[in-house]
């Protein structure tokens, strides 16, 4: 005799930034499992693997996960999270007030609730660069798909390089459009190692300023009384 099956819920979601409209189940005991083996395994490739496969485990629908945002994709990691094993995290922050010539130290636990977390975005963020009185550039952001290539990089410079030339949607000459997808990743990596560095540093700006997860958090030291004001950003600092 088959052993009966447990109702899930069922939850919408609108992600943040492509807009989508998704609904997902809670993820279940075997893919809880496996996230936490990941996590201890502390390896950013096994991590990403083990994200990616329970999202698209756990969306009641058809899901691209390599093509959406990376914040949406850390949203939607939250917001799964808080409904499979609950809504509320304990991290922990140490207090850096200096009392006289040594820093207090003490160990701050405070609760964060993950459904209150929101996706900063900076109003004044352009897609579309000027690079000079002819050249434009359109960007979109970062897709999830490129983590799994930045494992192949060694510097910080190749991780750049190869988010801005990921990221690009066209470039404008003034008279006709080049689109990414009729050009050759070798062919879009000369042109942004052709710019100078004023241009260089506008295309670095729309990467310093994308969306991103943030909560402020206010809390009172209960060894010196100090009030803090922690801005927590980015998903790994949330499970602090």
């Amino acid at each position: 005799m088959a052993l009966p099956k447990i109702d899930v819920p069922v939850y919408e979601l609108t992600l943040p930034l492509s807009k989508k409209r998704i609904t997902f189940r809670p993820f279940l005991v075997k893919e809880q499992r496996n996230l936490l083996m990941a996590l201890q395994a502390d390896d950013a490739e096994t991590i990403e693997q083990n994200i990616r496969q329970v999202l698209i485990n756990c969306t009641t629908g058809d899901i691209d996960v390599d093509s959406l945002p990376i914040t949406d994709v850390e949203y939607y990691f939250l917001q799964l999270r808080a409904r499979s094993v609950g809504e509320v995290v304990q991290n922990k922050y140490k207090c850096n007030n200096e009392l006289g010539d040594k820093e207090c130290g003490n160990i701050m636990n405070v609760n964060v609730n993950l459904l209150d977390i929101k996706v900063e975005m900076d109003p004044n963020l352009n897609d579309t660069i000027q690079l000079n009185d002819k050249i434009s550039i359109k960007l979109h952001y970062p897709q999830f798909s490129v983590i799994k290539r930045f494992d192949t990089k060694d510097s910080v410079s190749d991780l750049a390089l190869q988010m801005i030339v990921e990221s690009i949607d066209w470039i404008y000459d003034g008279e006709q459009y080049y689109y990414a997808k009729e050009s050759s990743p070798k062919e879009l990596m000369e042109f942004i190692e052709s710019l100078n560095q004023d241009q260089f540093t506008r295309l670095e700006s729309f990467f310093e300023n994308l969306p991103k997860l943030n909560k402020q958090v206010q809390m009172k030291c209960s060894k010196c009384g100090f009030d803090h004001s922690i801005d927590v950003e980015g998903l790994e600092n949330f499970f602090g």
